[in-house]
């Protein structure tokens, strides 16, 4: 294999918590639409939405005990 000609880039400063607020936004406006459907969803899709929403919360508390914040 050869060398590398070039060096690698240094890393991307991300702001996780602004893009895992974000996301969760998205589900969430996604499970309003749904729960305005109402009936005509199939409930799987109403879960998912919720697992959406939930989960980030608990990714981030996670994050926040182990002072990655």
């Amino acid at each position: 294999m050869p060398a590398p000609t070039r060096p690698s880039p240094p890393p991307l400063q991300v702001d996780t918590v602004r893009v895992v607020l974000a996301g969760t936004a998205l589900w969430a406006v996604a499970l309003v639409v749904l729960l305005v459907l109402g009936d005509d969803v199939d409930r799987v899709w109403t879960w998912t939405c919720v697992a959406g929403v939930v989960l980030p919360g608990l990714g981030l508390a996670l994050m926040r005990w182990q002072g990655q914040r």
